[in-house]
């Protein structure tokens, strides 16, 4: 979990980066930006906004040999050290950034590189460093009174109420590549933003895992249970799941299968499509692992506990407790309408 309410902006760098590719040039200023108080709060609003409001889906910084091999966590930990070097650091990380930019699709833009204090992360306060990017421009009018007239004047700039692009890399977890939070506004060079300038992949925690073994159920009850079974029996295996996991500190892969699967059937092909799937979630090594809490609500949000019937009917089934579902809900086959039926058990209905 994070806080950025009390963040404080306290130094920042802005520089010019252009697209290698098309000669354009890269631009470094020779000092830092000075802020006024009514500029600051509204930068700070600029880069954090868009973290607040996202999915909190953390990453690390990753190198296929060591950690010690990679250019932007060693930059990271330059301005985390002496963070007044945070200027002169922040030339280096411009300088990285359009040594990426060798795409023709890539669009040039200004870079800002910030210091920040007082972040919270897992309820510890911490400092951290974001990296940024805009690169879209937008139309906007200004006004020059004249003696007699108000002259329009057509200017472009950047709109403060979307960020293109931006990382924010918190004073936590140094030894595993510190903890990273990353947003891109603008999906068409993602690869050059995650991987390339980056260079970050999932930070494994319980939250990671959670979400991923709960992505890995939710596919299995797809392309497994529902064709063995049926949609009632799909929705079932979901909602099971998510009990199970919203009533468990520690999750253990045995227990989970003999409290959700009920079809002693459908055990051996659970542990062949984690064989065959598990790789794509990043679980095949994994059985036990500290439940999150939070990502657990997160997902139970996405999950669509509803049966939709060709007849314009839905039936939503969000269970807490699955044990009668069986003597609430029926399915059966009319013979006479040649038609499906859902039989439902209920004493009064609600009136919301």
């Amino acid at each position: 979990m994070i806080n950025l309410f009390n963040a404080q902006l306290d130094k920042l760098s802005i520089h010019k980066v252009g697209n290698k590719v098309r000669n354009e040039p890269l631009f470094l200023s020779d000092r830092p930006l000075e802020t006024d108080d009514e500029l600051r709060p509204l930068l700070k609003e600029y880069f954090l906004k868009p973290f607040r409001s996202k999915e909190e889906n953390f990453y690390q910084y990753k190198h296929e040999t060591d950690l010690e091999f990679h250019e932007l966590f060693n930059l990271s930990t330059e301005i985390f050290n002496n963070p007044h070097q945070t200027h002169e650091v922040s030339k280096k990380i411009a300088h990285l950034l359009y040594d990426q930019s060798n795409h023709q699709h890539i669009k040039n833009g200004e870079l800002y590189v910030a210091h920040f204090e007082n972040m919270m992360i897992d309820n510890e306060q911490v400092d951290a460093i974001g990296i940024f990017k805009s690169e879209l421009k937008h139309d906007f009018i200004q006004f020059d009174q004249q003696e007699k007239d108000l002259k329009i004047i057509l200017q472009q700039g950047v709109a403060l109420n979307k960020l293109d692009k931006g990382a924010l890399i918190f004073n936590i977890h140094k030894e595993q590549g510190y903890k990273i939070l990353s947003i891109d506004s603008n999906k068409y060079d993602t690869k050059y933003w995650l991987n390339d300038f980056l260079a970050i992949d999932f930070f494994e925690d319980e939250n990671f895992y959670t979400k991923e073994y709960l992505k890995f159920c939710k596919n299995f009850a797809k392309d497994v249970v529902l064709p063995a079974e049926d949609k009632q029996q799909e929705v079932m295996f979901m909602n099971k799941a998510m009990n199970h996991f919203a009533s468990n500190d520690e999750f253990n892969e045995q227990k989970f299968v003999d409290d959700v699967i009920d079809n002693p059937d459908l055990e051996p092909e659970f542990e062949n499509y984690k064989k065959e799937k598990a790789p794509q979630y990043h679980i095949e090594d994994i059985s036990d692992f500290p439940i999150s809490n939070t990502a657990v609500s997160a997902t139970r949000k996405k999950i669509k506990s509803t049966i939709n019937l060709d007849t314009n009917v839905q039936i939503k089934m969000d269970f807490v407790s699955t044990d009668k579902v069986e003597e609430i809900v029926e399915k059966g086959w009319d013979e006479e309408r040649q038609m499906y039926y859902y039989l439902v058990y209920f004493n009064q209905e609600e009136k919301k």
